[in-house]
């Protein structure tokens, strides 16, 4: 009996020393790390609440030597980081990094292997990673699969899109835990290119609210040499776990030590509004790694793309069948009468930009191969360097220079990769020559090699390789179908946007759940500014869509995204005549900036409202803007951010009463008023509805 009791309090004590425990600046945080019969855990609560509970750590390795159990605690280091750092571009013009840090070397005897679980702890949530020193038993392995877990204390209500290795392109759906599995079969959409889905797999960043009044968001941070994670639910336990999207092999990741993984991230608050203003996933990257940032610039841009996308207009020039790029002879061909980037259209837009204040125009369309650019499988389809007969890239370029205007170049690569990058030299360089210093590249389409996903690690490799030859040619970098940004920005801020879920041109396809961006912020926006593409005045859209399709939102609310969906690349996609119609309306966008010294969230509620207020750079102007669901919002807006001493002219572009984002959607109101710091504005967002609002400083 005396020996088994020695051996018994041996044992507590032996866990007791593996123990550890770190909290916040603030002390709101906890984080606990212990090694469970030689498994590593954790758990997190937040003003004492749990927000995850005992969840296990490692992984499964393609050679069966797993990374899971049979761990001993080597080593514990603990450090504190404090500093300020200022964003190329972003929602404030100064960000604290400030955390404390709990560094776990882990050893696993029977294999001599070394692993060390890195956490850093902030006020708003933490980040965790795996790291994998020099050492002789573990140099090169692959990934069977990532098993980091997140044990939910509870049934929470979640915002989820389903799991996809290939796109975020989903409207949201808001549930309980315990319902994804059946609900999952009717929120997976046809836009999707993977034949399985897990019945419980979703993506992130995944926001979540508990039934006490937390908000807990989930994402990754700092995606670098890794496949994106999606998150599998064990629906009757209600644990998360990571899920790592494969190659075409089934293997989920090549490592080479000394190595680590992406930070995993868990955001939380008991106020939604610290949600959205957290920079965690920016701290939790590297400083910027380009030496001059002199050349990167907010753009505030139109274009020709909304032709195409409400069926106005064509990509392509000609209707022929296929085409053999080095073969075809264009100007021998008879032209579609479709093509929208033509001479003719393009200085329209030009002229239009310049008279109206915007810094660039994109043409998509412009150079050959997109008779039979999609769902070929082609691997030589583009070149990116050659024009069609009726677009003169140096006629027009030197045209849009003369008014101060830049042409935006467009790169679709048709999802074949190794085309691109054997291409890509040539198309930077074309770019130089003719004076562009942005791409909005594409990925449409299965990716070739084929069997590769969009998130793979090869994929997310590329992405980064084209955003850092681009930064060699001084070239700013909008990505659609990309991989979702995880931070990125900070250290490649010519990253300047990317698309990575359902945008706007979801309006001309049927349409966008009413409550959509008021979901995104909380979600895809966690990890970076989105290319959303708002400003659609005209909301009735005649397309191929049988019946036509409409925009689930009020004239204003679209004028307040530019406020609500953070970007520093923002688009007025509708066309030039309906701006032309709604000229008063159109004045906000004209008006509103694209880069901000700092940013306020009023109000928030995921899936209901969100309310912001910016100040835009260099200025004491400000900018207010208002989206909510189908239900509508009421706010009472106190002022007290304005400067005490100063008055302003408040402009606010506002629903009309019987404003409707289904039968009423342009019904809008315009007032002015003298306002201060001590004004307390009413305002009522329509069903579907917003309201935007300019505050200039009187001179």
């Amino acid at each position: 009996m005396k020996k088994g009791l020695l051996i018994f309090i041996c044992s507590i004590y032996s866990v007791l020393l593996a123990a550890e425990s770190i909290k916040s600046p603030d002390g709101n945080i906890t984080v606990s790390f212990n090694i469970d019969n030689g498994v590593p855990t954790y758990q997190m609560s937040y003003k004492e609440k749990p927000v995850i509970k005992k969840s296990s750590l490692g992984f499964q390795l393609m050679d069966g030597n797993d990374l899971m159990t049979g761990f001993s605690q080597q080593k514990v280091e603990t450090n504190t980081f404090d500093e300020t750092w200022k964003p190329v571009w972003g929602e404030e013009k100064e960000i604290r990094n400030h955390y404390n840090e709990l560094a776990v070397t882990l050893n696993q005897e029977s294999t001599e292997r070394q692993m060390i679980i890195r956490f850093r702890v902030y006020d708003d949530g933490i980040g965790l990673r795996y790291e994998f020193p020099q050492q002789k038993k573990l140099i090169y392995f692959v990934i069977k699969e990532e098993k980091t877990q997140f044990a939910m204390a509870g049934n929470h209500k979640a915002f989820w899109i389903p799991g996809d290795y290939d796109t975020q392109e989903y409207d949201y759906t808001t549930s309980r835990l315990t319902e994804i599995r059946g609900l999952m079969k009717q929120a997976i959409t046809p836009n999707s290119s993977q034949t399985e889905f897990s019945p419980t797999g979703v993506q992130t960043a995944l926001q979540m609210k508990t039934d006490d009044g937390l908000y807990i968001n989930i994402h990754e941070a700092a995606l670098v040499d890794y496949p994106c994670m999606n998150l599998n639910l064990d629906d009757k336990n209600l644990i998360f776990e990571s899920w790592l999207t494969p190659d075409a092999q089934g293997a989920k990741g090549y490592m080479q030590a000394p190595c680590h993984t992406p930070w995993r991230t868990v955001i939380v608050s008991d106020d939604a509004r610290k949600i959205l203003a957290s920079h965690l996933t920016l701290n939790l990257n590297e400083p910027c790694k380009l030496a001059d940032t002199s050349w990167i610039k907010p753009v505030k841009y139109i274009g020709v793309w909304w032709e195409m996308i409400t069926g106005k207009g064509s990509w392509a020039y000609t209707n022929l069948p296929s085409v053999k790029l080095g073969e075809t002879d264009y100007s021998k061909c008879k032209p579609n009468g479709k093509h929208t980037a033509n001479n003719d259209t393009v200085r329209r837009y030009i002229d239009f930009a310049a008279q109206n204040g915007f810094d660039q125009v994109l043409v998509e369309g412009w150079n050959e191969g997109w008779e039979d650019w999609f769902g070929k499988s082609k691997d030589y389809v583009f070149d990116f360097v050659t024009p069609y007969p009726d677009f003169n890239i140096k006629a027009l370029n030197d045209y849009a220079h003369s008014k101060n205007i830049r042409l935006m170049m467009h790169h679709e690569t048709s999802a074949s990769v190794r085309n691109y990058e054997r291409h890509m030299d040539e198309a930077y360089k074309l770019m130089n020559r003719y004076g562009y210093n942005a791409v909005k590249s594409g990925y449409v389409g299965n990716i070739i090699p084929r069997g590769e996903h969009h998130y793979g690690q090869w994929m997310v490799n590329h992405y980064l390789y084209a955003v850092k030859k681009a930064a060699d040619y001084h070239i700013m970098v909008n990505a659609h179908e990309a991989v979702r940004p995880t931070g990125l920005c900070r250290t490649y801020p010519n990253l300047i946007g990317n698309e990575s879920a359902r945008g706007t041109e979801y309006e001309a396809f049927g349409g966008n759940h009413p409550d959509h961006t008021t979901i995104l912020p909380f979600t895809r926006l966690m990890g970076g500014p989105m290319d959303y593409t708002p400003g659609i005045l005209e909301t009735q859209i005649y397309t191929f869509v049988p019946g036509g399709s409409y925009v689930r939102s009020t004239l204003a609310r679209q004028l307040a995204l530019y406020v609500t969906m953070y970007s520093p690349l923002q688009m007025a996609a509708d066309l030039p005549q309906n701006y032309e119609r709604f000229m008063d309306a159109f004045q906000f966008i004209k008006d509103v900036a694209v880069d901000w010294d700092q940013s306020i969230y009023l109000e928030a509620e995921p899936g209901d409202y969100i309310t912001v207020a910016r100040k835009a750079k260099g200025s004491n102007n400000w900018f207010i803007g208002n989206t909510s669901d189908e239900n509508g919002h009421v706010s009472t807006l106190k002022l007290d951010f304005l400067d005490k001493e100063k008055k302003y002219t408040a402009t606010i572009y506002a629903d009309a009463k019987n404003a409707h984002f289904k039968n009423n959607p342009k019904a809008y109101t315009i007032t002015k008023k003298t306002v201060d710091a001590k004004t307390v504005l009413h305002l009522k967002a329509a069903p579907g509805g917003g309201y935007a609002i300019s505050i200039f400083e009187k001179k």
